[in-house]
């Protein structure tokens, strides 16, 4: 429902800015407060907290998509801005490492469920989309227009200020994760072929 139809309905002093058309689920509100996030997604509470915000309706700046099970939100390489909020169920991420000239393996790298934030770093990079995301369960997502959401923080810095340091929070959290991950594989690697017996 378009806003100014709801702004209709309900009449009154706020009517010009009527708030979302339906309550976020409870566990969406638990990650309200950060300590209740996930490490590493604390941005998600602020995120929620937005999309709750009066002037940042629903239909204007973001708008909720439903998937099934299976079912891509992006792809690899895909242009696109949009940051998503997991309002609902469980995404996985999944990259393409090429094995050989004829091989590629999809491995997923994370899985990521209730109040957390994916599709973050187009917005900073403007590059296409790094990885692959599909819904691992029927998912709701609350999708924002990366340029939208930009020039709304900027225009309320009492918002945007929280958001882009969790944002920050939420980044490096992910990268510490993804050294870990490079450095068990190099110790793999070496393993594997006997090299570490000559460190």
């Amino acid at each position: 429902m378009r806003p100014n139809k709801l702004a209709a309905q309900c009449g009154g002093k706020n009517s010009k800015s009527p708030r979302v058309t339906s309550p976020l689920p409870e566990i969406v509100r638990k990650c309200l407060s950060p300590s209740s996030c996930q490490a590493g997604d604390a941005v998600g509470g602020s995120l929620h907290k937005l999309l709750e915000h009066p002037e940042f309706r629903e239909g204007d700046f973001w708008s909720r998509r439903h998937l099934k099970a299976n079912q891509t939100v992006f792809t690899e390489g895909e242009d696109s801005r949009d940051v998503y909020l997991i309002l609902d169920g469980t995404v996985r991420v999944v990259g393409n490492v090429d094995l050989d000239a004829e091989r590629t393996v999809h491995p997923g790298f994370s899985d990521l469920g209730a109040g957390q934030v994916f599709g973050e770093l187009p917005l900073f990079d403007h590059e296409p989309r790094s990885a692959t995301v599909v819904a691992l369960t029927d998912s709701e997502l609350a999708v924002m227009a990366g340029e939208r959401l930009l020039v709304f923080l900027d225009d309320h810095p009492e918002l945007g200020y929280p958001i882009f340091k969790e944002l920050i929070y939420t980044l490096v959290g992910r990268l510490r994760q993804a050294n870990r991950r490079v450095f068990s594989l190099f110790a793999w690697g070496l393993r594997k072929r006997g090299i570490d017996q000559h460190m």
